[in-house]
């Protein structure tokens, strides 16, 4: 190979792996957000307040406006609870002691979920059972 034909490659190759780090690094600094259990944000709640963020926990005292789709609930996880607001559609699963991640931000009065923000995991009912039993997953 001669030498010019060997800078083309590797000028190349520079350029290839600078534009895909740079698209890589702006992808995730824009949808990167942490993913933290309740009781670990709540140990220390004043560090999180204002940070976009993905809670897990389980929802307790779900309640929902008359003739609304406001909810506010509480998000437990351990011995700690945080007070959650949230307006918009939830997912089927979604009511007292559901397995949760909400996203959004943690304020000094609570932890506001953003619009399509509720994950509810699916509940057991859903396990896989033997084949032609008749308890198959749905």
């Amino acid at each position: 190979m001669n030498k010019q034909v060997l800078v083309r490659v590797i000028v190349s190759a520079v350029v290839l792996v600078g534009a895909v780090s740079l698209m890589f690094a702006f992808t995730l600094r824009n949808d990167a957000q942490p993913y933290k259990h309740v009781d670990e944000v709540m140990v220390n709640p004043a560090q999180w307040y204002g940070k976009p963020m993905q809670l897990h926990g389980f929802a307790d005292k779900v309640e929902k406006a008359t003739d609304s789709f406001s909810y506010r609930f509480i998000i437990k996880s351990g011995e700690y609870s945080v007070k959650a607001t949230y307006t918009g559609s939830v997912p089927d699963t979604f009511k007292d002691g559901a397995e949760l991640v909400v996203k959004g931000q943690l304020t000094a009065d609570g932890f506001h979920v953003v619009p399509d923000g509720v994950m509810a995991k699916c509940p057991s009912r859903y396990e896989a059972g033997k084949p032609g039993d008749g308890k198959a997953s749905r």
